[in-house]
């Protein structure tokens, strides 16, 4: 991991584009899609995100190995170690897949067992129901419907709708209690329709029936995720006018929210051919509560905007981010209270910011927590703090590998 990085506005150009990567949440699943298709389904402008570099290069050396017995280590790649558990209890090889410490701390047993009882034969090599786990192959579907909760990962979801078509009975996926995260959902299905995969939803029942791939082309839309940080630059910019290309108003991605969310924030979208601009306009902002069940990875980016500017907003929906690359709502609250700022639960899954204690230092330094999304959602606070320390600042590498990069393009100086 690198050292500390320190962020200084500098000459902050109020006119810029920037060019983000592809989406990682498409990119892996496309990887998926491509690998069961053997070949059908091409790709292009795949993220460059660390996540997707490492599904994409285990993919690959499991095409060119011929060997029975793997051992695969993930490293953080949280949606390689579920996507990656599907796919090898599909293909009844003898897979051991582990990861980072942190990856061994993430719950997969719900997704193992939904697994077990297709039929794949599965064990846990350290504890039980977290990694590392043990594909002992082969496979041979015992069930065709199987029940999973909703309220846990979207990826459990996920893992299993994209191995559907391709099981010999197909599946009807049950979801059980409220499903949050639904646009990824959305989005596995819609891909999986563009592949010539079909489906149907009734009540809380996904069916996929067994069908071929189509030969087809999937293009990877740039990260709506990447997007929000430039969002909270804006917001925080006395005027701001940033041209993000490719972008679509239509977008598979949830995190596509972030252009009404940050409207409250005094950022405006035009949605062009080529793909949007964000411009600060003036405005009053008015708190009020804000629901992140369906775009979980927006909330830091949001929460840490609304505390710089003392905007004592509320949330819900942040169920899943204790289970994230860190206790993303520890991490908040520490990170938070370097500028006075609390971050309270207020009832139930309702957490309010606390702004009357804040202040503004004139230096702060940031601890990542290993993860991607505290370095970029705390970074745009250089827009009002004079030095900002981001610690480990390399994480950004697992979805956004060229952030620092682009954070100097738009004028500021980091040493």
């Amino acid at each position: 991991m690198s050292a500390a990085i320190v962020i200084k506005k500098s000459d902050f150009k109020e006119e810029q584009v920037i060019n983000l990567t592809g989406s990682k949440s498409e990119s892996n699943r496309a990887l998926i899609l491509s690998a069961l298709s053997q070949g059908k389904v091409m790709i292009n402008n795949l993220s460059s995100a660390a996540d997707t570099v490492t599904l994409n290069k285990i993919l690959t050396q499991d095409r060119e190995s011929k060997s029975d017995k793997k051992v695969i280590n993930v490293g953080p790649a949280g949606t390689a170690m579920r996507f990656l558990t599907a796919y090898f209890s599909f293909k009844g090889e003898q897979v051991e897949i582990t990861g980072s410490d942190r990856m061994k701390q993430r719950p997969i047993g719900t997704l193992v067992n939904a697994l077990t009882n297709l039929g794949a034969d599965l064990s846990y090599l350290e504890t039980d129901g977290f990694p590392p786990v043990f594909i002992n192959g082969p496979f041979e579907q015992k069930n065709l419907r199987v029940a999973i909760r909703g309220d846990i990962s979207s990826q459990f979801l996920t893992a299993l709708l994209l191995l559907a078509s391709s099981l010999p009975k197909g599946l009807e996926l049950e979801i059980i209690d409220e499903l949050t995260s639904k646009p990824y959902v959305d989005m596995t299905l819609a891909m999986l329709a563009q592949c010539g995969i079909n489906h149907t939803w009734e009540n809380d029942i996904i069916s996929i029936q067994p069908q071929e791939f189509r030969p087809t082309t999937l293009t990877i839309e740039p990260d709506w995720s990447a997007a929000s940080y430039w969002y909270s630059v804006a917001a925080l910019a006395e005027n701001a006018k940033i041209h993000l290309p490719n972008l679509k108003k239509d977008s598979l991605q949830g995190d596509s929210a972030v252009a009404g969310i940050m409207t409250l924030f005094g950022v405006h979208t035009t949605f062009e051919q080529d793909g949007i601009v964000i411009e600060k306009i003036h405005q009053e902002i008015k708190p009020q509560l804000l629901d992140f069940r369906e775009c979980p990875d927006l909330a830091q980016t949001v929460i840490v905007c609304a505390a710089i500017l003392g905007k004592e907003f509320s949330f819900t929906g942040l169920e899943t981010l204790k289970i994230k690359e860190t206790d993303r709502i520890f991490a908040l609250q520490t990170e938070l209270a370097k500028i006075g700022v609390k971050l309270i639960e207020t009832q139930a899954d309702i957490y309010q910011l606390d702004c009357l204690d804040m202040v503004i230092p004139e230096e702060i330094s940031i601890t990542t927590y290993e993860d991607h999304r505290m370095a970029m959602a705390f970074a745009p606070l250089a827009m009002i703090i004079g030095e900002v320390k981001i610690e480990e600042s390399q994480v950004v590498e697992k979805s956004y590998p060229h952030f620092w990069e682009d954070f100097k393009k738009i004028g500021f100086s980091i040493k």
